[in-house]
């Protein structure tokens, strides 16, 4: 696979979001989300993204017991600042201040069973405390060799421009897909004035790009896009599955799933770019990784955007609660 660079560090074209392993996504099933991490390896991904908040930890764990035979071959991202209540699992907060940052970090080492990080994220910006506290106190990391690279997560123009100045950020993880583009505005061009590579997270529009559901009965049990999704509510599913129908129409006559154009799509945002699509099976693996082989034209690319135009997209990207820590 062609290999990338996000600031000073060299990973692969596309990563592999492990999130869902863990929760969110229905039931998991260790033994083939590990199998699924493996394969991954074995096709030559190396960046492997995972978050504290996951599963309330235990993705790390899983993510640690999946590369614990072969930590050399991989780039692991984790990320921390989002807190949970396990007796109210919806109930979110943000941390960023500096005690926390430390206590995070030792505590998701502990987890994965590595001596260091090799991308550790904010996940969400703490409005509460300058990010020059927060990046500071990651700064001390990198000084201790606990962590190699710095990055954010959904954080708005000025905030990386503030933090970038207290040490060099590699990475922005943000939403970006055919349905999320705001970023391209202000974020993007703001990263490559400063060199910082950019990590979309949901490049197939929570699985809905791919063309595989048609309605909320498709999502099993326990999957949080049967729950307050904007863009999966009443009306606006299906406003977008219209778009889907499209998308599927042009992958059908250009020999690819619509999933797979989709995500050619982001890979073809630039060589600074890496996408990190999240899946707990190997089939699903195996599409994905394809995808970064798929070398699209301008021609194909303009097709593509006039299939599903920005402004078509049905809804916001989150609740209204969850969409104040977007973009701080």
């Amino acid at each position: 696979m062609e290999h990338r660079k996000l600031g000073s560090l060299t990973v692969t074209a596309q990563g592999l979001g492990c999130m869902g392993m863990s929760e969110f996504y229905g039931e998991g099933d260790d033994a083939e989300s590990i199998a699924t991490i493996h394969r991954a390896l074995e096709l030559g991904v190396t960046l492997l993204d995972t978050a504290d908040m996951y599963g309330f930890g235990r993705n790390e764990e899983l993510v640690g017991r999946a590369i614990n035979d072969r930590r050399d071959q991989v780039v692991l991202a984790t990320k921390f600042g989002i807190v949970r209540d396990e007796n109210d699992p919806a109930k979110r907060g943000v941390r960023g201040d500096a005690a926390y940052v430390r206590e995070a970090a030792e505590a998701s080492l502990r987890r994965l069973g590595v001596d260091h990080i090799d991308l550790y994220y904010q996940h969400r910006v703490d409005p509460s405390v300058p990010i020059e506290e927060t990046v500071g106190a990651m700064a001390e990391l990198v000084a201790a060799g606990k962590v190699r690279h710095l990055g954010l997560s959904e954080a708005g123009a000025e905030t990386i421009r503030r933090a970038h100045a207290v040490h060099p950020i590699t990475a922005l993880q943000t939403e970006w897909s055919l349905w999320s583009r705001d970023i391209e505005d202000e974020v993007v061009p703001t990263c490559r004035e400063l060199g910082i590579g950019i990590v979309p997270y949901s490049p197939l529009g929570r699985g809905l790009l791919t063309g595989r559901f048609q309605s909320k009965a498709d999502f099993g049990a326990g999957d949080f896009r049967q729950q307050s999704q904007p863009r999966m509510a009443d009306g606006n599913l299906e406003r977008n599955l219209e778009l889907v129908a499209k998308l599927r129409e042009l992958a059908e006559r250009k020999g690819v799933t619509a999933g797979q154009l989709a995500l050619a799509w982001v890979q073809a945002r630039g060589d600074d770019v890496v996408p990190i699509p999240g899946t707990k099976r190997r089939k699903y693996l195996e599409e994905n990784v394809a995808a970064a082989g798929l070398g699209l034209s301008t021609e194909d690319i303009d097709e593509v955007e006039r299939t599903v135009p920005r402004e078509a997209v049905a809804g916001q990207r989150y609740p209204d609660e969850a969409m104040r820590l977007i973009g701080r």
